[in-house]
């Protein structure tokens, strides 16, 4: 990055520390993926974690090139707007196969069908 060193010291420092959060949460996600044990709670985890992890990814990225530039860049929030309307959707459908299955295949381990 060419123009990182011409970034002022008031922008760097929450550019620095968004990014951090934001690998921490995407890290935090990533072990509950690999700590939980069934699918049902592995699924949840590293949707928060990519969902929270990429926004604040996504703030720093705007921080940054929106200083450097000295205009407001704001192409980032297309980019997020898709990742908070997909992830969500992916997990839902992933959990609804998973259930669709393990129902088909009579686990004990799914929750019944409440009767209407």
């Amino acid at each position: 990055m060419t123009g990182a060193v011409d970034l002022p010291i008031w922008a760097a420092v929450p550019v620095a520390l968004l990014l951090l959060v934001g690998a921490a949460l995407t890290l935090i996600g990533s072990i509950g993926l690999l700590r939980l044990r069934s699918f049902y709670e592995r699924v949840h985890a590293p949707t928060l974690g990519s969902s929270l992890g990429v926004g604040c990814v996504l703030l720093a990225s705007m921080l940054f090139f929106s200083v450097l530039q000295t205009r407001l860049v704001v192409h980032e929030v297309l980019i997020g707007l898709f990742v908070v309307a997909t992830t969500p959707v992916t997990l839902m459908l992933l959990a609804r196969a998973a259930l669709y299955r393990d129902r088909q295949e009579g686990s004990d381990q799914v929750p019944r069908r409440q009767e209407r």
